[in-house]
């Protein structure tokens, strides 16, 4: 039986979300964002108005606003958004029970059956229900795996359904750039470009060999995807899809301008990505910061760890000796991030130090699992970290506690 693998991605979904409740904001230029007073300026998401004027995701305010002066805006309401999601899942939940989220807005689904045309009616039958019932549109890829099938919903929106088959992906796939492909960053995507690496075509057609000497495994693994050897299942009960990092950073109501200041908010995001580690019994051998100045120029710096580790504790020393080698306050400071990536299982096999301090890093994780398991039962201030005492608005950001804040590393 041949794998028919559905990737539903729903279009400009904060955006859309908010003009069920406001009708009139479809016929203007409008973003979902933070508000400018806690200097959360970044667009979310954007209405099809605002897209065709040049507005995008990812972009601060002042950016959106220069392209649309009578652009709307309105903040972000995560409430309403993780309501309209659950509707969705109950709709794909009627069509299998292998159903796999990636974020709020999009969806794996496994509806492998006799006949490759099955998940195409199906897929239609989403499309038209979103609709009907949600007052949402949404694109539909159909494929024999999952990476093509998360291509197929990026190709045509919004309200489309793409098919990638065996047959076709060579003529399909195989002419998009290669920085569309799940999993190529950035990075990644400038790497690639260095080797006249430009489509994905180039990229299934490349020297396996180069590849995992620039890339290591990812190499290997970018490789098979655009040959279309994806086998990865689709996951039920997953929330996010994590391949090669877990990350979180924000905008800061106020420049930083101290070590305190950035122990502050270093303290908070080492907290929010361990959570999602612990859930997954992830542990990280690498740690990252990013730091963004007032002018806006930014960097990255990274450690590898002796051995792997999850505690937030340790991710927040580590993040605060790479920054402290790094950076000497010149300029103050607009926005920092922590990644965390290189995985390894929780449950595989680790070296003990003979050490006296072998036992802090578990008698540490135990301690968070403790207040992790006190904060949901009672209330998130039950417990607080003497450092959120020093500035509680620097410190109550929602981002620092927002799952959907995830950022893929590659």
């Amino acid at each position: 039986m041949q794998r028919i693998i559905l990737h539903s991605d729903m279009n400009n979904f904060y955006a859309n979300v908010e003009c069920i409740d406001k009708p009139w904001l479809r016929d203007v230029p409008m973003i979902v964002g933070g508000s400018r007073e806690s200097r959360h300026g970044i667009v979310l998401s954007k209405n099809e108005l605002a897209k065709k004027l040049g507005v995008k995701t990812g972009q601060v305010l002042w950016e959106a606003e220069a392209l649309c002066g009578n652009l709307v805006k309105v903040e972000a309401d995560f409430s309403k958004y993780h309501y309209y999601s659950g509707k969705a899942r109950e709709i794909y939940d009627n069509y299998s029970d292998k159903v796999e989220a990636f974020g709020l807005d999009e969806c794996w689904l496994d509806v492998s059956e006799k006949h490759f045309d099955y998940g195409i009616k199906v897929a239609q039958e989403i499309r038209r229900r979103m609709k009907d019932e949600l007052n949402l549109t949404v694109s539909i890829g159909v494929s024999f795996n999952k990476v093509f099938a998360k291509l197929g919903s990026d190709m045509k929106k919004p309200d489309a359904v793409t098919v990638i088959s065996r047959e076709n992906y060579r003529t399909k796939a195989w002419q998009a750039p290669a920085c569309d492909l799940l999993y190529v960053g950035p990075k990644t995507k400038r790497k690639l470009e260095l080797l006249n690496i430009k489509t994905i075509g180039d990229l299934a057609n490349a020297d396996i060999a180069s590849l995992e000497k620039i890339f290591g495994k990812h190499g290997r693994t970018i490789y098979l995807f655009a040959n279309g050897q994806d086998m990865s299942a689709v996951k039920p009960g997953v929330y996010e899809h994590i391949e090669k990092g877990i990350s979180n950073s924000t905008p800061l109501y106020r420049d930083l301008a101290s070590l305190t200041d950035v122990k502050i908010v270093f303290t908070m995001l080492a907290e929010s990505v361990v959570k999602r580690m612990r859930a997954r019994n992830f542990k990280c051998q690498t740690v990252s910061i990013w730091i963004r100045d007032k002018n806006l120029s930014s960097f990255t710096r990274q450690i590898k760890l002796k051995t792997p580790t999850s505690p937030s504790t340790v991710i927040l020393d580590t993040a605060m000796e790479l920054f402290a080698k790094n950076y000497t306050f010149k300029e103050t400071i607009r926005s920092l991030g922590i990644s965390c990536t290189d995985w390894a299982d929780d449950n595989e096999y680790e070296q003990i130090s003979l050490s006296t301090f072998s036992s802090k890093p578990h008698k540490m994780e135990l301690l968070e699992i403790t207040a992790d398991n006190l904060r949901r039962r009672y209330d998130k201030d039950i417990i607080i970290k003497g450092t959120e005492a020093l500035d509680s608005k620097l410190a109550s950001h929602p981002e620092f506690s927002n799952f959907t804040n995830v950022r893929y590393v590659g």
